[in-house]
């Protein structure tokens, strides 16, 4: 609908609607990232050990749960498109046959999760303590994990809907607990033992349960939910395919980008414990710093989609040039925030002189990384609104894959080590090789996915009317 009193450009208004639905995301996605936080600055503070098991196990977990969270996350595009064309009752059938896709899901990452041994190879030879600490770590994960992955269908729901304050205030509460669990099993208070890492991974699991219950008993008791009558069913195989179909290569994309921090973290154990904890501290700082164009990505999708569904290309296009328009500033903003609060930033994670004087060269690159992580998120979160999964996967995994993960291995670690020695340590005197050309390969290929993938955006609007159904 439009009111017959315009005050404002089109562009400008739906800058506002997009940004007014992207800030409860954002808050809840610094509250859910805030669970890594929390976990690696209390680990930096209990002991380099710590440090080095949280960075290798949490890097191993957000591998397995972020692919499998992609899956479940085609549910926003689909469930939006069924909003915006007013089609209510299938948008709560669908969130049903979520939770059953969530449960199978949770057989799959249970697999993977239960054998640390296989990821840890790429890491060298590790003190046994820390393969014991991971393991320990894992298996409390494994537990989190069907509460976690089932929650994110509540996510999709709301976030379809544009109902986004919903799992903003259940992930803001749940710190509190996430705090408290932590500081009652990580260092043995009110008679617990001291479990250090791995009653990290205890609370983790305790906080996720109690996050599903919440977010459960808001969508079936709330009056705003009843219109869609949402519900689970016995599974439907038409509709697990249609969420497959979409979800497996989102889910593959989710997968790709997180898989590059995941053995750049194992990578990077090969250059000692100092810096395993100084990448671990800037793969934090840039995951926090990634929920900002993630948030106002999501956002821009649903409010695309459910223009897609009410067949409004105008509108729908519109609503993508906002997007861009915000998520580039606001990466050029964060931008300028990392470089004037570097030294600050690294007092909050540690008081390691050896793992501050790493990460300090490290976090140098995280400005032109962040910028570059922040097109390539909002090109494929656009994407995704056209119900368009497979094409993105393919680019991102040459970009991504190929020319980061695979050209950082090798200019770092492999047999192109000497190539870039002489540029790095002229211009960061005393970084690390391996680890630093790892961030830069990964920002080279986040280029390159960005370039790519908006290439492909410009050709699906060629496809479609610009005119307003």
């Amino acid at each position: 609908m439009h009111s017959k009193v315009q005050p404002q450009p089109p562009l400008l208004t739906r800058m506002k609607v997009i940004a007014g639905q992207a800030w409860p995301v954002l808050v809840a996605s610094w509250a859910g990232i805030a669970f890594g936080v929390i976990d690696t600055a209390m680990g930096g503070h209990s002991g380099a050990l710590d440090l080095q098991v949280m960075a290798l196990a949490t890097s191993i977990y957000v591998s397995v749960f972020v692919g499998l969270m992609g899956v479940l996350h085609a549910l926003i595009p689909i469930l939006a498109q069924h909003f915006g064309a007013g089609r209510n009752e299938e948008v709560g059938r669908l969130w049903g046959q979520g939770l059953w896709l969530s449960a199978g899901l949770f057989l799959v990452g249970a697999v993977f999760l239960l054998q640390p041994d296989a990821w840890l190879r790429v890491s060298g030879d590790l003190d046994p303590a820390v393969r014991e600490g991971v393991r320990r770590y894992l298996l409390a994960l494994t537990f989190a994990l069907p509460a976690a992955l089932a929650f994110r269908t509540i996510y999709a729901l709301a976030t379809a809907v544009s109902r986004t304050r919903t799992v903003m205030n259940i992930n803001v509460a749940s710190l509190a607990f996430k705090l408290f669990f932590n500081w009652v099993l990580m260092f043995g208070k009110l008679g617990m033992p001291a479990m250090g890492a791995a009653g990290a991974g205890i609370s983790t699991a305790i906080t996720a349960w109690l996050m599903l219950i919440a977010g459960v008993w808001i969508v079936l008791r709330d009056p705003w939910y009843a219109r869609f009558q949402p519900r689970v069913s016995r599974p439907d195989w038409r509709a697990q395919s249609e969420l497959l179909r979409l979800g497996i290569p989102m889910g593959g994309s989710y997968l790709i980008e997180v898989c590059a921090f995941t053995f750049m973290a194992l990578l990077a154990a090969r250059d000692g414990m100092y810096v395993t904890g100084a990448h671990q501290i800037m793969a934090n700082i840039a995951a926090l710093c990634y929920m900002i164009p993630m948030a106002l990505g999501i956002a821009t999708a649903a409010t695309t989609a459910q223009a897609i569904g009410a067949r409004d290309h105008t509108l729908a296009r519109i609503n993508g040039r906002a997007g861009i328009i915000l998520a580039v500033g606001a990466a050029l903003f964060t931008a300028g925030l990392i470089i004037l609060g570097r030294d600050a930033l690294l007092q909050l994670y540690t008081d390691d002189v050896h793992v501050i004087a790493a990460a300090a060269l490290l976090l140098m690159l995280l400005p032109f990384f962040h910028v570059s992580d922040a097109l390539q998120c909002i090109a494929c979160y656009l994407l995704r609104a056209y119900k368009v999964a497979i094409v993105p996967l393919l680019l991102q995994v040459v970009a991504l894959t190929g020319v980061g993960l695979a050209g950082g291995w090798w200019l770092g670690f492999g047999p192109g080590r000497d190539i870039l020695a002489a540029p790095i340590q002229a211009v960061l005197p005393g970084a690390p090789l391996g680890t630093t050309t790892l961030w830069l390969m990964s920002t080279v290929g986040l280029l390159l996915s960005a370039s790519l993938l908006f290439c492909r955006y410009a050709w699906e609007l060629r496809k479609r009317p610009a005119m307003q159904h």
